[in-house]
């Protein structure tokens, strides 16, 4: 391998690493208040829902609210046990179920 590529992805290694690693080191010996805590805590959630809700409500590119969105129909049971269990095998079983029938059901 040329020593330009091994330096190259050696720097993107460290350029990636050094902004991920930073914040754990510096926040983990700061007492955060209580509603800072809370409010980090959301982030998570917020960016799946960021992710997600495109692909969900948009899947061809334009909004589709109607029964042909399989993504929004499967993503319906999905939320609900995803609510109820706060288990993530749980969650991930129901989307795969919900989208088998589906496709099996409404093909």
């Amino acid at each position: 391998m040329d020593n330009k590529i091994i330096l190259l992805i050696f720097g993107m290694t460290v350029v990636t690493y050094i902004p991920r690693v930073f914040p754990l080191l510096s926040l983990n010996k700061i007492k955060l208040h209580p509603k800072i805590k809370r409010w980090l805590e959301l982030v998570p959630p917020a960016v799946l829902a960021a992710l997600l809700f495109p692909t969900i409500l948009a899947p061809q590119g334009f909004i589709s609210l109607d029964l042909s969105n399989k993504y929004l129909i499967a993503s319906i049971p999905t939320i609900l046990i995803g609510s109820l269990s706060r288990s993530l095998p749980a969650v991930i079983f129901t989307g795969m179920v919900s989208m088998m029938l589906l496709n099996v059901f409404l093909t």
